[in-house]
């Protein structure tokens, strides 16, 4: 067991007062009381839905001999040390980088922000460095790895112990690169705060998230923050082509890059070539054949080379890695009927903006008057505003769509399907249906297809299960499809 001294891992946490000593061991950093034991310190945080001050009390029953809060208990205990600090949230980021001996200072740390996009170019740049020889960490909405070694992520971005534990584990098994998403709610919440980085990269910025974020100026400030706290030997890469790219770097210290498809930038890409056999692109003029699948993933690979040069390595042996590698599960994954050719495309697209680059994209490599078939819904709990748009765009897109469940979480899906159907205009209603049952809607998309169609199932991706009141039962999309290939006879 690690035993640290309490003084020692206060560095950089803003301290209001403390009752007691500085002097005492520490075993363990938590914030979850369930996880409390002897000489525990427990950091009350008020989070969006619970506040840790509630259980001080269980923290201390349990053995916690340190207790880290924003507002004091009025009745304390003489064997617990009491740190009152401006933010517990930001002191809880602090404490664990210090407990956990600061581990992202012996790694080449590297974020990705953005709303989408964030778990391609990490998971590629994980692939890549992988290929380029070296022993790498990844920290993404799919999957936590370290190494070879994989673990299910609960967030997209771990909380702020959680996340200094894993770079730890990361830097005593090895690795010498992590690439980790950082979330606007990781940002926002101060998970990443203390971090060294050694390189940012942001994709683009759409509606998402307003059920947390409130506005549309208060989601691109907590983004653009991450950013201004580079430090100056950081590199930060940006996507000259979103409208906000520029405004990202304004601020940093870090070294500034710009990647595009449309004007001039320091990783400059054009696309040559867009089929379901992957793109040609000519990536700072040199050609090359690249297994992703449309404009989307150029602006991700252009992303993952530029952050690939900015860590030093050689042009033609990234871009020929490059060009072996494929996404990450759940974005843009196509399975053929083996009978009728039917194209059945699983995507996590769960923004408006995401929903548009990937019936676009499916646009462009139609080769006929094949149908296009979209089965969408929109999560429970969540960022409602964007519901009625998500149907629009699915219907301007398609020719024929079902609405459907994706997460209903603690809502009614029924009540998020009618939210989503204020978005279909009068002469769309005749090509869109509602089915809540999401492997209803999706056996009833195969079964509207004719040969060689498409139908896009969108929302879920690498997701291997559907939450309803609270019950995570098992739903993986690609699976669903398979079997109903299968048992429709397509």
């Amino acid at each position: 067991m690690l035993f640290v001294v309490l003084k020692d891992i206060l560095y950089k946490v803003a301290i209001r007062s403390v009752v007691g000593t500085t002097s005492v061991e520490v075993s363990n950093v938590q914030i979850d009381s369930r996880k409390v034991s002897k000489s525990s310190l427990f950091i009350a945080v008020k989070g969006a839905e619970v506040d840790g001050h509630g259980f001080i009390d269980k923290a201390i029953e349990a053995g916690a001999k340190i207790i880290v809060c924003e507002v004091m208990p009025a009745i304390k205990n003489e064997q617990v040390v009491y740190v009152l600090v401006e933010d517990s949230a930001e002191a809880a980021a602090h404490i664990a980088n210090n407990f956990f001996g600061q581990p992202s200072e012996k790694l080449k740390l590297v974020g990705v922000t953005g709303t989408n996009g964030k778990t391609t170019i990490v998971t590629l740049l994980y692939k890549l460095f992988t290929i380029l020889g070296y022993k790498c960490g990844l920290i993404s909405t799919v999957e936590n790895c370290i190494g070879e070694s994989m673990a299910p992520a609960t967030h997209t971005t771990p909380d702020a112990i959680s996340l200094n534990a894993l770079l730890k584990r990361m830097v005593d098994e090895g690795c010498s690169h992590v690439f980790m998403e950082n979330s606007s709610h990781a940002i926002h919440q101060h998970r990443s705060k203390g971090l060294k980085f050694s390189g940012a990269i942001f994709s683009n910025i759409t509606h998402d998230h307003l059920d947390y974020h409130k506005t549309f100026d208060e989601y691109i400030r907590v983004k653009k923050s991450f950013f201004d706290s580079l430090p100056a030997d950081a590199f930060a890469i940006s996507n000259a082509d979103d409208k906000r790219g520029l405004m990202m770097l304004q601020n940093t210290n870090a070294k500034k890059y710009l990647y595009s498809l449309k004007t001039i930038a320091d990783y400059k890409g054009k696309i040559l070539g867009n089929s379901l056999t992957g793109l040609v692109m000519n990536i700072n003029d040199t050609d090359v054949h690249f297994r992703l699948i449309g404009e989307f993933n150029a602006y991700n690979l252009l992303a993952v080379f530029g952050a690939a040069i900015c860590l030093g390595e050689e042009k033609l042996e990234v871009l020929r890695c490059l060009s072996m590698l494929t996404g990450a599960e759940g974005r843009f994954d196509y399975m053929v009927s083996p009978k009728d050719k039917v194209i059945a495309i699983v995507d996590y697209a769960h923004t408006p903006d995401a929903l548009l680059n990937v019936l676009a994209t499916i646009k462009k490599l139609r080769k006929g008057n094949e149908q296009v078939i979209t089965v969408a819904g929109c999560g429970g709990d969540r960022d409602k505003t964007k519901r009625p748009v998500m149907a629009k765009v699915a219907c301007e897109y398609s020719d024929k769509v079902i609405l459907t469940s994706d997460n209903p979480r603690s809502e009614d899906p029924a009540q998020i399907i009618k939210d989503m159907e204020q978005g279909v205009g009068i002469a769309a209603k005749k090509k869109c249906i509602s089915i809540v049952d999401r492997r209803e809607a999706i056996k009833t998309a195969i079964s509207l297809a004719k040969a060689e169609d498409i139908i896009l199932v969108a929302g879920k991706g690498h997701e291997k299960y559907q939450e309803i009141k609270g019950v995570k039962n098992h739903f993986d999309d690609k699976e669903v499809v398979r079997e109903l290939f299968k048992m429709l006879g397509r």
